[in-house]
């Protein structure tokens, strides 16, 4: 078995398009108009797991915008040139919580994405 794919609740579908393919540079998998909703699938170049973006339907599922991760940093966005992907993620407004720092397992810094969930930028050592 493998992690195929996992949902991300986002407010607004082009919204979370923007993010994560205009800023992060994820390719955009699928868009399926069901109606009611969207099939949204978005994927990291050469990632096996791919995001479903939904969404928010309803006043429990928008709580939940910001707080997938219960406060906690959820989501690990590798990179090979930590430099380079820092400055893009900082030109494009968001904001991280600390400056980079050098653990035994890589460089790495938090940030927070427009929906307001917390990342790692992660380059391994």
């Amino acid at each position: 078995m493998n992690m195929q794919a996992f949902t991300y609740i986002v407010p607004d579908y082009d919204a979370g398009l923007d993010f994560f393919c205009r800023v992060l540079g994820f390719d955009l998998i699928a868009d399926i108009d069901q109606g009611h909703k969207r099939w949204v699938e978005v994927c990291a170049p050469g990632a096996a797991t791919s995001i479903i973006l939904a969404r928010a339907d309803g006043p429990v599922q928008e709580a939940a915008i910001g707080n997938q991760g219960a406060g906690r940093v959820w989501l690990f966005l590798g990179t090979d040139d930590f430099a380079r992907d820092y400055a893009h993620l900082r030109a494009h407004g968001l904001r991280f919580e600390e400056p980079p720092r050098h653990e035994p397992y890589g460089t790495v810094a938090v940030f927070v994405d427009p929906f307001g969930s917390r990342w790692d930028l992660i380059q391994r050592a």
